[in-house]
């Protein structure tokens, strides 16, 4: 099946959701939503609007139960119009300048209309959703939109993990993840669980797509980990450097630590300078870091890869579905 298509509906989707604010006073106010998704200002483009992974899965899931997917494009909006408000406030809370090589929004226009804008989005995830009523009964609009804002909270739930974290020096490797599962995880699992609901799947079709989705987001976040210390900063365009020197309670960083070696000792003295990142990324490796990532990335790809062929998707979609996984099971970037 050609994905285009579909991510040429999501597209004229999402613009069609976000031009509620295109009016006389609010078009200022409208222009900084086109700049966050990559639509207009320097640098706009498909390397900045993301790949838009999300509300894809939701059109392959549905299409891949055997429904119409062009019926369930409001809620693939909202899923991706949700993801780019955490992205948004994401940006703000970590203090980061950038965002797919441009200025974050709140660097051009201040951190309060940068709130704004993140607010904006997520309100419009809730009129997206809500807009399914003109194609699906109203017990299924109002259980995906129970998926979605249940989800929202897991976001939520998950970035308070992740900030309370940043200060602790005495976590350990099961504490991440818990909250990983309320940040990557949850959103993608709620993609799927989505598709299948609106594709009319049943329960037991929709927990198999729900699991995939979970343990996807898991995968992925695990790889994010790897790359974010090991990774090649010519294909992931982002330094591997940052991961260290940001000090992010990551896979590898807490296996380092419950190792507690040369690589916990210098972890628990302070920030890491960038001219130590080469080696201390190395002595990680070699007290198990790299490998203990590594093994969990393999142990949740073949959870996903099962939940997947549990779920049994059917059709082109239902290949579309496993080309697209094992490209995202296999990314180096």
């Amino acid at each position: 099946m050609d994905t285009k298509p579909l991510l040429s509906a999501i597209e004229s989707e999402l613009q069609r959701q976000i031009s509620r604010l295109d009016a006389s006073r609010t078009e200022p106010f409208h222009e900084m939503l086109t700049y966050h998704m990559g639509w207009t200002g320097e640098g706009a483009g498909p390397e900045a609007t993301g790949k838009r992974i999300r509300p894809l899965l939701v059109l392959l899931c549905t299409s891949s139960c055997g429904a119409d997917w062009e019926s369930v494009l409001p809620a693939a909006a909202a899923v991706e119009l949700v993801h780019n408000f955490s992205l948004v406030h994401d940006d703000i809370q970590d203090n980061s300048d950038k965002r797919r090589g441009r200025p974050t929004t709140w660097v051009k226009w201040g951190m309060p209309m940068a709130i704004n804008v993140g607010d904006a989005l997520f309100v419009m995830s809730n009129q997206a959703i809500i807009e399914l009523k003109e194609k699906h009964p109203p017990e299924t609009v109002v259980k995906a939109a129970e998926i979605l804002h249940n989800t929202c909270l897991d976001l939520t739930r998950g970035q308070f993990m992740d900030m309370s974290f940043e200060e602790r020096k005495d976590l350990a490797v099961e504490d991440y993840w818990p909250m990983v599962s309320g940040k990557t995880a949850a959103l993608l699992s709620a993609c799927c669980h989505i598709g299948a609901l609106l594709g009319g799947g049943d329960e037991a079709k929709q927990d198999a797509y729900r699991a995939f989705g979970h343990y996807l987001g898991l995968t992925f976040q695990v790889q994010d980990d790897i790359l974010g210390i090991w990774g090649d900063e010519a294909l992931t365009g982002k330094s591997a450097a940052s991961d260290l020197v940001e000090g992010k309670n990551s896979l590898p960083v807490l296996a380092g630590l419950g190792a507690n070696g040369k690589f916990a000792a210098r972890w628990k003295q302070g920030p890491i300078r960038a001219d130590e990142v080469q080696e201390l990324a190395r002595v990680l490796a070699g007290e198990g870091g790299y490998e203990t990532a590594t093994a969990a990335a393999k142990q949740m790809t073949d959870l996903a890869l099962m939940s997947l062929r549990e779920a049994d998707p059917q059709g082109e979609a239902g290949d579309a579905l496993f080309a697209l996984t094992d490209k995202l099971l296999k990314r180096s970037q």
